[in-house]
């Protein structure tokens, strides 16, 4: 019962006012001969009017609130006994503090200081001194029963405070766990997205790289089945290693997917040392590079190792692509004190206009894209265009370059710096 009262509120102040009104009807009722009919009225207007206050008062707490002010300057301007329906002023200002606004709390503050001394010189002052005796003029037993009668309204109003704190309290504990919650949900979305964007450029790389691969070999095999069977079935041998490769770069992708205590079945990520076995792939697809090291080979940071290899595998594999049946290509690495340099150029014909404003050569543009990302990712910088149109920068000036060329006649180089850790 008590939890139906706390959602069904004015039902509660219902029921108390309905109780007011009875005890203070009986109390007029007993009470009715002694008095004139005016004054009966009169107090049967007050307690009608304090009950049906009481039913309204957490709807319309201001009116309520006034009109409890105004009975009680009345009460004391017209001389009308205080009774038991005055209860509900206690009440009033136990609202005006926990509803009402801001001034008309203050304002019933005010009003229930005052009404301990208007009701005691009003009604009281004058019988208590005749009846024990004191002076009328003792100030000190006056400003006492002031305070007194003044008590009830300061505590009521204090205890309507403390309701409007809580409320706001607990108002803001429920805003601060929804901001919680929906700041957990983007942080998750936020994750699954980082996460589905790096499985993603994963996924591009292997498949783009190895499918192309298999596709030329595959192409030459059919060229030369009759004229070659010993070249068909290299090219064949080459499509089998391919799609194992492949093959083992999925699983260890899926990997990344379960948890912790089943990843180390997989192959750890390709880093630079596996970049000959790359070319030597790349070579075998037909398609030459001339590989280069300069500098004194180190460890780098996983990450930066492996942005270096994806790097110079989306290069040549978009050389391969578009550069046509003749062109060559060159990988030069760079090992120096500030991070790795990373130089991959060809001499093919190059995609189509549109492809390149697209920003990445496989038709979809997600090629660059994607290894705009990986560098970005470890502190580094990529630009990537023809050798005609763009120069490259003065490594002095810049801490990180990266221009993997994609199309003919393009020049690309490429520095990548781990951000958080410096190299050994």
């Amino acid at each position: 019962m008590y939890n139906w009262f706390r959602r069904h509120p004015t039902v509660a102040d219902a029921s108390w006012a309905t109780l007011l009104f009875l005890l203070c009807a009986l109390a007029i009722a007993a009470d009715w001969g002694n008095n004139d009919l005016a004054r009966n009225a009169s107090q049967t207007l007050v307690t009608v009017v304090l009950s049906a206050m009481l039913v309204i008062r957490r709807k319309r707490p201001d009116l309520a609130v006034w009109v409890g002010i105004g009975i009680g300057l009345a009460q004391a301007a017209f001389g009308l006994t205080v009774d038991l329906a005055d209860v509900a002023l206690l009440v009033l200002a136990y609202t005006a503090a926990a509803f009402a606004h801001i001034w008309t709390s203050r304002i019933a503050l005010l009003a229930g200081l005052a009404a301990g001394p208007l009701a005691w010189l009003r009604f009281y002052s004058q019988s208590i001194h005749s009846e024990s005796n004191t002076p009328a003029g003792n100030h000190w037993v006056d400003v006492f029963m002031c305070v007194v009668f003044s008590t009830p309204f300061l505590l009521c109003w204090v205890l309507g405070r403390l309701t409007r704190i809580r409320r706001a309290y607990y108002v803001e504990l429920e805003d601060r766990a929804a901001r919680l919650e929906r700041e957990r949900d983007n942080q998750a979305k936020i994750a699954v997205a980082a996460e589905r964007a790096r499985i993603a450029r994963e996924l591009h790389d292997v498949v783009a790289h190895n499918v192309s691969v298999m596709i030329v070999q595959a192409d030459g095999a059919s060229f030369v089945m009759d004229s070659s069977p010993e070249q068909a079935k290299q090219a064949l041998a080459t499509i089998a290693g391919t799609g194992r490769q492949a093959l083992e770069e999925m699983r260890r992708l899926l990997g990344l997917l379960r948890s912790a205590d089943s990843g180390g079945e997989y192959v750890p990520q390709p880093g630079v040392e596996q970049l000959p076995e790359l070319l030597e792939q790349v070579r075998n697809a037909g398609l030459p590079v001339a590989f280069q090291v300069e500098g004194e080979p180190r460890e780098l940071p996983r990450g930066v190792e492996l942005t270096a290899y994806r790097i110079v595998q989306e290069a040549l594999t978009n050389a391969r692509k578009h550069g046509g049946p003749r062109a060559a290509a060159t990988v030069r690495i760079r090992f120096d004190d500030r991070g790795l340099d990373v130089l991959v150029e060809d001499d093919g014909r190059g995609a189509s206009a549109e492809l390149a404003r697209d920003g990445g050569q496989d038709g979809f543009g997600h090629g660059l894209i994607g290894m705009r990302e990986r560098v970005g990712m470890v502190g580094g910088t990529l630009a990537a265009g023809p050798r005609r149109q763009r120069r490259l920068p003065d490594r002095r000036q810049a801490a990180a370059q990266a221009h993997p060329l994609p199309a003919a006649g393009a020049r690309a180089a490429r520095r990548t710096r781990p951000r958080s850790y410096p190299g050994p």
